[in-house]
């Protein structure tokens, strides 16, 4: 990419298959702009947005994950918020992942039940949660629903879902997965996290978003037929937002024909992850517990260093990453997540760790802190 008229190698991306740029897709959406334009189709799914290409990519993307039934999200953000708000009354209760996405907290904003909380990843925690949870709703009249992620954003991790499924031998609850990160990159041919663990028939509402494997905008939700026309009939955010614009769904289907026929994209993709997080390891670097391309790498010290040190990065090395600083995690750390694609190279590995082993020397001798924080990231180090 192009940072501010310099060329940068890019670990900070959406595109985890490599499909923003591929020929076949570009061609897929120029053309469906060109005949479509982006305005259509212009009202929204219930009214006049309906098209057979979105009925298309609908039973094609329920197929490749493996529901009865799909229905199609404007945003991914926004539709997680409006599947809660729309799956939950007030006497329902909800038991939901310490580090479950923003979105999925925004969406029990909503909610005027109880919500239960269970430790991240902890299956102790969770089956103390569900024993209140299933007692409260049996007072209530009402139902329990378990929300966690595939694979959480930010430190990489795959939840639980095979011993989730487990549990319930033990409680009713319904079960919905945000696999956002998932879709495209685990499982067999990139049918997700819930298939990686063989448990897809146990996950009763399944969303994953266009915006990461797909590199494009919108997502999507499936499940059995019966619970998708609840959705579709009920969702606040689809019934009155406009349909998504046929480019978008054009090129959906363009970006599913090729993660379904070229598997090639999600083993490029493994080669780099495992390249990538191998060398970090090997050269003394926190990765975590990740086992999915999601890479953190964790770091000592504060917003100072973590910005001067960023700057470095891309100012002296040409590496553009993200860091993650407080209040999103405790005072003194630092990540930098890296998020490897298909469209890396095992060079831009190689690179990319001699520039972190030079940063981290820098950060460990305290010379980032010893500088001010620039006031723009192509001023380099210099002073307010």
């Amino acid at each position: 990419m192009v940072f501010r008229g310099k060329k940068m190698l890019n670990w900070s991306l959406n595109n985890y298959l490599g499909l923003a740029n591929h020929p076949e897709v570009r061609k897929a959406d120029a053309e469906g702009a060109a005949q479509f334009g982006m305005a259509a189709p212009m009202g929204a799914r219930m009214m006049s947005g309906q098209t057979v290409y979105h009925e298309q990519l609908e039973r094609e993307l329920a197929e490749f994950v493996g529901k009865e039934d799909a229905f199609l999200l404007n945003f991914g953000y926004q539709g997680m918020i409006s599947i809660i708000d729309c799956l939950l009354t007030p006497r329902d209760v909800v038991v939901y992942d310490a580090e479950a996405h923003a979105c999925i907290i925004d969406g029990l904003r909503l909610h005027k039940g109880k919500r239960f909380v269970f430790g991240h990843n902890d299956m102790e925690s969770l089956r103390l949660q569900l024993q209140h949870a299933t007692d409260l709703a049996e007072e209530q009249n009402g139902g329990v629903l378990v929300i966690t992620e595939g694979v959480f954003g930010m430190k990489g991790d795959l939840g639980k879902l095979d011993e989730i499924v487990a549990l319930k031998k033990d409680f009713q609850f319904r079960l919905l997965v945000d696999d956002a990160h998932g879709f495209g990159t685990m499982g067999p041919g990139g049918r997700g996290t819930a298939a990686h663990f063989g448990v897809v028939d146990g996950v009763d509402v399944l969303f994953n978003t266009f915006a990461k494997s797909m590199a494009g905008i919108g997502a999507f939700v499936s499940g059995p037929r019966w619970l998708i026309n609840l959705l579709r009939y009920n969702m606040r955010s689809q019934l009155y937002a406009k349909s998504l614009p046929m480019p978008m769904v054009i090129g959906a289907l363009k970006r599913l024909d090729l993660i379904r026929n070229h598997p090639e994209f999600q083993e490029k993709l493994w080669e780099n992850v495992r390249a990538l997080q191998s060398s970090l390891k090997e050269n003394g670097f926190e990765i975590g517990v990740t086992n999915s391309p999601v890479t953190p790498v964790f770091l000592k010290g504060g917003i100072p260093e973590a910005t001067n040190l960023v700057v470095d990065l891309r100012e002296n090395h040409g590496i553009f990453c993200s860091m993650v600083v407080y209040p999103v995690i405790p005072k003194g750390e630092i990540i930098l997540r890296i998020i490897p694609t298909a469209v890396h190279t095992l060079e831009d590995v190689k690179v990319t760790i001699e520039a972190f082993k030079a940063v981290r020397e820098k950060l460990e001798s305290g010379y980032y802190a010893s500088l001010p924080i620039p006031v723009r990231a192509d001023e380099g180090f210099k002073v307010r």
